[in-house]
């Protein structure tokens, strides 16, 4: 009786499983098109908000059934937390349980080439103050996004670089992007905060104008 008993809970449990698995691996084969259009934007860094991959999938849904068969429950726990962790980062949904000390994340991101200072201007954004244009970049922002990693999920976290030493309009523009997505993208939820006082687009119009204006009057 209780070996019919155990088996029928290890055949319902592979079931729910492979029913939840299958549902999933359908929206993952559906947007391999969409990975492969999208590859060109994303930079070098494991990025989030990318379909499920197929075949991924499938190895964890046989990882998950052998362990059940086997009778080895941390396996299955273990597999399905990995599957979990992949399906988080599709839908760009960063891990709560590993939010970033932002005093810790202000240490990592000191010693950094041309880094002047930083701040928190609220719990996603963090400001980095650069010396100079050409630490005004993209590869600035890896650069900080490495230094957090091991702090926890980075998918949390927006970098934006500012040059103090701008001279220009375009040069003090801020540059901006979520660590582990490509710039104009964030993680779910997580708001577009404006950094500048005044839209670079709307200061340059004005700009423009003023050239005009004091042309006209040569």
């Amino acid at each position: 009786m209780a070996y019919s008993t155990a088996y029928r809970l290890r055949q319902r449990t592979l079931f729910l499983v492979g029913v939840g698995v299958l549902a999933l691996v359908g929206t993952a084969c559906s947007g391999r098109t969409d990975r492969s259009m999208d590859r060109s934007a994303t930079h070098s860094r494991s990025q989030a908000g990318q379909p499920l991959d197929p075949i991924a999938v499938a190895k964890r849904v046989a990882a998950v059934r052998t362990a059940a068969l086997t009778g080895n429950p941390r396996a299955v726990q273990a597999t399905v937390q990995a599957f979990s962790d992949d399906f988080r980062r599709s839908i760009k949904l960063p891990d709560p349980a590993r939010p970033i000390d932002h005093e810790a994340a202000r240490a990592a991101v000191r010693p950094l080439a041309g880094v002047r200072s930083s701040a928190w201007i609220d719990q996603s954004n963090l400001i980095v103050m650069v010396d100079g244009a050409r630490y005004r970049s993209m590869g600035t922002i890896d650069r900080v996004c490495d230094a957090l990693a091991p702090l926890g999920d980075t998918l949390a976290v927006v970098v934006n670089i500012q040059d103090v030493t701008a001279t220009t309009s375009q040069g003090a523009d801020t540059l901006s992007r979520n660590c582990r997505l490509p710039a104009g993208q964030r993680a779910l939820m997580q708001p577009v905060r404006k950094i500048d006082v005044l839209d670079p687009a709307t200061r340059r119009a004005f700009e423009a104008g003023q050239r005009r204006n004091g042309d006209g009057g040569n």
